[in-house]
């Protein structure tokens, strides 16, 4: 069993940078894929970005694209999301996951986070 950690999130203004932080502990997680959702007050969580079990393949969702990127270091057991050009509608929890498989349904992914909170104010 896997624990994942997220941190760094916090409160920035519109066009700011925020870098995201997963920790994995329990065993490796050089074998599975990873990636960030995010959920927003009243909203259902949605996909963000995931990132295959090399690093060598990525897949954003549109509304990220070209403003976040997501590396991870298997050796360290971590997943960043580099977060820029910070808009308001980007607030919400943000959540590490591990899966299976490289897909942007949450319920493929098996293991969570508890969430760190990035809120952009305009």
């Amino acid at each position: 069993q896997v624990q994942l950690v997220e941190s760094g999130g916090g409160l920035v203004q519109t066009g700011d940078s925020l870098r995201l932080s997963c920790a994995a502990s329990g065993r490796t997680i050089s074998t599975y894929t990873m990636g960030w959702f995010r959920q927003a007050p009243g909203k259902e969580r949605e996909f963000v970005v995931a990132i295959s079990r090399s690093g060598l393949t990525t897949y954003y969702a549109d509304s990220v694209k070209g403003r976040f990127t997501i590396s991870r270091d298997n050796t360290k057991k971590t997943v960043v999301l580099q977060m820029n050009s910070l808009k308001p509608e980007d607030t919400a929890v943000y959540y590490c996951a591990e899966g299976q498989r490289m897909t942007t349904r949450k319920v493929e992914y098996d293991y969570w986070g508890q969430g760190t909170q990035v809120t952009v104010s305009s």
